[in-house]
């Protein structure tokens, strides 16, 4: 089985994270897309977040009714700081009958030689790239598990939600209905 690894803090999960995997679940060869949610993540030292329970939850209510998507704790009982690397070694040694792709955005894309065993990652998991603004897709030969897909922009991020709710924003449209009270971004 095909299975996507869509990792994050989903601090919070909104319509940009789902449009873009369920495009990836309807377009790409998917079977099933995991959300896998990061307790913290190395490169973003020093970022207030919700707890990561709580960010579960917050996942697991939005993909509810959505076969193809499942909220994943697994980095939940990893040694922390959670690397890419280590998390997938470990998921294909829990679940060697499974095809893990990992799917990145164009910015992470472009700093992966900043990532822990970068050149492993690369070499060992197959990783699917989609289009994130003012970033370039460039693979280098001799990277064939590397994809680019031309999946739809969306420019909304945590971030944004976030600050803009800090503003006094209204934002409940880029929030999922199923977490708008939920969340103490909204």
């Amino acid at each position: 089985m095909v299975t996507g690894i869509f990792s994050g803090s989903f601090n919070p999960i909104h319509i940009g994270h789902l449009a873009l995997a369920n495009w990836i679940c309807e377009f790409c060869d998917i079977d099933e897309l995991w959300f896998l949610v990061s307790p913290q993540n190395p490169l973003k030292k020093g970022m207030e977040m919700m707890d990561e329970r709580k960010r579960l939850e917050m996942v697991k209510a939005v993909i509810a009714g959505y076969p193809r998507f499942k909220a994943s704790d697994f980095e939940f009982s990893l040694p922390r700081p959670s690397y890419t690397i280590n998390t997938l070694r470990a998921l294909h040694k829990a679940y060697p009958d499974r095809d893990f792709r990992l799917i990145m955005g164009a910015d992470n894309w472009s700093t992966m030689t900043q990532w822990k065993d970068y050149e492993k990652l690369v070499d060992e998991f197959s990783i699917i790239v989609y289009p994130r603004k003012d970033c370039e897709i460039i693979i280098p030969d001799g990277y064939p598990n590397i994809k680019k897909v031309e999946a739809p922009l969306l420019e909304v991020s945590s971030t944004f939600i976030r600050r803009s709710v800090e503003e006094g924003k209204d934002v409940r449209f880029f929030l999922p209905e199923a977490i708008r009270n939920f969340c103490p971004f909204s």
